[in-house]
């Protein structure tokens, strides 16, 4: 897939402010700084159209992304950032809990998880949340290129165990650094989005 043009169009914090529309949308889900911004630079490659920040947890609402006039990507605010207050979190939820389950254009979601650690208990949550709304996922495993080879099959494998990840969802290794993994996101995305 070449991108030729991306912007971003919103940062929504209610469903009244999402574009209306109709095209289609892949969501991005992950922990505050597991790579997101990164992993959307990578895709669309340019260096900075997601901000990349060493603040976790600055992302607060849902940013859509229009990528060549034809589909979104919809970024949506990492979960399992601690300084982050009860009453915040809340609200999160509530946002998240609006998109995932009311909006009509969402194909898919690419679920992003750092390759070099078993998934928390919050991206269990999430890719079980996920499936509760009957989405298809892609599990994108990051930061391939900081693990010896040796040790890539073995965490990718502990990955599929730990969610329990379902047959049609799809486990995509990944490196934002030597872009590994690219061809097989962008192929399964368009799968997703019927392109």
């Amino acid at each position: 897939m070449k991108v030729n043009y991306a912007d971003i169009v919103i940062s929504a914090a209610s469903k009244k402010q999402y574009p209306k529309a109709p095209i289609p949308e892949i969501a991005l889900a992950g922990r505050s700084n597991v790579g997101k911004s990164s992993f959307i630079n990578k895709m669309i490659q340019r260096k900075n159209l997601a901000r990349t920040s060493s603040k976790p947890g600055k992302t607060q609402t849902l940013n859509f992304y229009i990528i060549n006039d034809l589909f979104h990507f919809v970024d949506v605010p990492g979960y399992g950032y601690a300084k982050v207050s009860k009453k915040e979190r809340a609200k999160w939820g509530e946002m998240m809990e609006e998109y995932f389950s009311e909006r009509e254009q969402l194909r898919a979601t690419a679920l992003i998880i750092d390759s070099r650690h078993k998934p928390t208990e919050d991206d269990v949550i999430m890719y079980n949340y996920l499936k509760h709304f009957g989405l298809p996922v892609m599990v994108i495993a990051t930061k391939l290129d900081k693990l010896k080879k040796s040790q890539k099959h073995k965490q990718l494998k502990t990955i599929q165990e730990v969610l329990e990840m379902e047959e049609e969802d799809t486990l995509i290794p990944f490196s934002s650094e030597t872009g590994e993994g690219k061809e097989l996101a962008w192929k399964t995305m368009l799968a997703h989005l019927n392109m």
